[in-house]
């Protein structure tokens, strides 16, 4: 009989089947050989409800896996926190990604997609991204969908897919332990 496979328990700080379903894809990618048990958790950011600067998403994703590591025990915390920001070159939309373990805490980025001067402005006056979004292009909940990334890229990239990508890369400090000392 074959030994069993390793497990990794992994928590995640939302309960957005999309962020969940990133983590996961993203951890069972990298480690292919365990069985990953995956969950998402209330976990407050501690920042506004639409982030509209790059520090405060940062800050708000640097909470959530924090609230998590003090209120669960696993082998990987993980939080993404999508934010908006008006930059040189116009408004865009992004997320920020933290994973941690007891040992170390990565911070990495997803990709930048321009948004509209008009949503940037409502987003300005006090509307958030995911129900904005709904009401452009007559959907319901996309923000646990495709999210804003879907409606603009006509489904070629997805919300689940940028975080699941931006994951990968912020998992290098934990594949390479070595390579990145811890402070």
């Amino acid at each position: 009989m074959p030994p069993s496979p390793a497990s990794l328990n992994v928590i995640v700080g939302s309960k957005n089947p999309v962020k969940v379903n990133a983590a996961r894809n993203a951890i069972a990618m990298l480690y292919p050989e365990h069985t990953i048990f995956c969950q998402g958790m209330h976990a407050p950011s501690g920042v506004a409800e639409q982030p509209m600067t790059s520090e405060e998403t940062r800050i708000g994703a640097i909470n959530r896996v924090e609230y998590c590591q003090k209120n669960a025990q696993a082998d990987f915390y993980v939080a993404m926190e999508g934010g908006v920001d008006k930059f040189d070159y116009g408004p865009a939309t992004f997320a920020y990604i933290v994973i941690a373990n007891r040992e170390r805490q990565s911070i990495g980025r997803g990709a930048i997609m321009p948004i509209p001067e008009s949503v940037y402005q409502a987003l300005a006056a006090g509307e958030e991204l995911g129900p904005l979004m709904d009401k452009l292009f007559n959907t319901h909940n996309v923000k646990q969908k495709g999210g804003a990334i879907g409606l603009l890229t006509n489904g070629n990239a997805t919300r689940e897919g940028n975080y699941t990508h931006a994951m990968v890369l912020a998992m290098a400090p934990f594949l390479h332990p070595g390579l990145y000392p811890i402070n």
